[in-house]
């Protein structure tokens, strides 16, 4: 009879052992990262042999890492006409709103159910010191980033490994979200507020405040979108002038 040994899984070799990071995933991320950044904005058209030539590598990897993103949702390919960065619908905001919501809301009340609060009302609060720092800056992407953090702490929290990967498929297209409401960040004086409260009430462990208040953190995002696309209006016809 073969021992427990003799049945232990054999290290792979070092010469067949995968790369770290691949090349497609290295371009994947830079590509993400222009994405996110806004350099390739929303609704811009990805050209597979322009990529190619910019980055000087061949279309295989270019092509695999297009793949990539599309399904994450960074990018949609679109028959005969292409790959495009996503413009979301005012539709699409309310889905992925509803979606996150629902989400968010199961993860806050499990928080909420443990007394072992310490640790996560620690890493929220200096989330918001950082948003502070950055709204004092007016650095309205890296408040977006700071939002995000703050939310998947709250879903990571919860030590729900289901719950945190649902999120994680959400990732992709809500940061496409904050960008198009950036604009809306600026108009939102009460963003830090809302934030700081959230982790007052964790804190504190009041379930229902808790859960109300992030009911109304969450807003109408399509009211959101209305006043970042006047806010861009506004900008750009002050550049006009």
């Amino acid at each position: 009879m073969a021992s427990q040994t003799d049945k232990a899984v054999k290290p792979v070799p070092a010469s067949k052992r995968l790369p770290r990071t691949t090349l497609s995933g290295q371009i994947a991320g830079q590509i993400r990262a222009s994405i996110l950044d806004g350099s390739y904005p929303l609704g811009a058209q990805l050209n597979e042999m322009e990529l190619a030539s910019a980055f000087g590598v061949s279309r295989g990897p270019v092509r695999e890492a297009m793949q990539r993103l599309i399904q994450e949702g960074l990018l949609r390919s679109e028959p005969h006409r292409g790959v495009f960065v996503p413009e979301l619908a005012p539709s699409d905001l309310i889905d992925i709103y509803f979606v996150r919501r629902s989400l968010e809301l199961v993860a806050m009340r499990r928080i909420l159910e443990n007394a072992d609060r310490g640790a996560v009302v620690r890493d929220l609060a200096g989330i918001v010191r950082q948003m502070k720092a950055a709204v004092r800056r007016k650095d309205w992407p890296q408040v977006a980033d700071l939002d995000m953090q703050f939310h998947r702490r709250i879903v990571d929290e919860a030590g729900s490994e289901r719950l945190t990967r649902s999120f994680a498929t959400l990732q992709a297209e809500t940061r496409l979200c904050l960008q198009m409401l950036m604009g809306g960040y600026s108009e939102n004086a009460a963003l830090i507020d809302e934030h700081q409260l959230l982790v007052d009430l964790i804190e504190r462990g009041a379930v229902e405040p808790a859960l109300a208040e992030m009911e109304r953190h969450f807003g109408d995002p399509v009211r959101t979108l209305q006043k970042a696309n006047a806010s861009r209006k506004e900008k750009l016809g002050a550049e006009a002038a």
